[in-house]
């Protein structure tokens, strides 16, 4: 999950302002290389901050956390008012909390796993349904098993 248009049109209005302000000052060549620099150290950064997520062989990968699909007792997908409360003022401090400020709403997993003090992560997403849905198939098809 990376960046919204939004943010990549921000940062091309930032690089931009680079061409104007180093062009204006220090000649066209050195703003266009201002420019290509600016926009490539935030493309970098962009993509160096993006989180994966992956639904596999029973477990949900979210960057480098792993959580096993066994100790999930439930999947919620909440709308960005839910994912506010939920990660401000009725948040746990024991949570895992995987949240970018481009992705309002979020997922709540729920867990039940007496060794683990996290009582449930809160993923953010801009499909809370669909990922909760695949979350839920996941885990229903690794019960059968």
């Amino acid at each position: 999950m990376g960046p919204t248009p939004t943010w990549w049109v921000l940062s091309l209005l930032f690089s931009l302002s680079w061409l104007a302000a180093v062009g204006f000052y220090l000649g066209p060549i050195a703003g266009v290389v201002a420019f290509i620099c600016s926009q490539g150290l935030v493309t970098a950064a962009f993509l160096a901050t993006a989180i994966r997520l992956e639904l596999e062989d029973g477990e949900l990968r979210i960057g480098r956390a792993v959580l096993e699909l066994a100790y999930v007792s439930a999947v919620a997908g909440l709308d960005p008012e839910a994912t506010a409360e939920r990660s401000g003022p009725k948040a746990d401090v024991r949570a895992h909390l995987v949240l970018r400020p481009y992705a309002r709403s979020s997922i709540e997993l729920t867990l039940n796993d007496p060794a683990d003090p996290v009582p449930y992560w809160l993923v953010s997403t801009r499909r809370p349904a669909a990922l909760a849905q695949a979350v839920q198939t996941a885990r229903a098809a690794r019960l059968t098993r």
